[in-house]
């Protein structure tokens, strides 16, 4: 069942995400907060944008993160026929009963711009890490500060047997932009 915009409210009093937009902030901006089932998320001023200088291989085994070049702004724009990647302003906490799907946003999605996230599993808990990729052959702008992504909160009927937490996994409480890891 997808948990409502109450529900959301209710959790995120109590931590599920830090920090938490009430309402749907929309004027001037991509939108972001809460939304009728689910909740939009920011994207930080922080973002690793892919470079082929070295031409490496992509390899999720053996990352070569001299693969992205640092940077920090407003605005970051994202080569043609690449990729960046980024982090969420909000901190999450997932709780133990409830699975999270993530979609891009509509207004980038229209402007050929798909966003990319893993679900955020029971008891996950970070900063979620966002592939933005540029399908056009032209370069793209993304605005931090404003919305990227929204998420819709599945409950489950009863509590999972093993969470992420329990798993001891990899990316348990990251913090910023977190590259591949094995």
């Amino acid at each position: 069942m997808i948990k409502s915009d109450r529900w959301i409210r209710d959790k995120a009093s109590m931590g599920m995400i830090t920090p938490f937009s009430e309402g749907q902030v929309r004027e001037g901006v991509i939108s972001y907060g809460v939304s009728s089932y689910g909740y939009d998320m920011r994207i930080a001023d922080e973002f690793k944008i892919f470079t082929n200088i070295n031409t490496t291989i992509v390899d999720p085994k053996n990352f070569d993160p001299k693969s992205f070049v640092d940077f920090k702004g407003d605005i970051c724009i994202t080569p043609p026929n690449s990729f960046a990647l980024g982090r969420s302003v909000e901190y999450f906490a997932i709780p133990r009963d409830i699975l999270v799907i993530c979609l891009g946003k509509s207004t980038y999605a229209r402007c050929g711009i798909v966003v990319n996230v893993t679900p955020l599993e029971p008891e996950w808990e970070g900063h979620v890490t966002i592939e933005i990729s540029n399908t056009t052959p032209l370069p793209a702008k993304i605005y931090a500060g404003e919305g990227i992504a929204q998420l819709l909160f599945l409950g489950g009927s009863e509590i999972c047997e093993i969470s992420y937490k329990d798993k001891a996994g990899k990316y348990q409480a990251q913090r910023g932009i977190t590259l591949p890891r094995m």
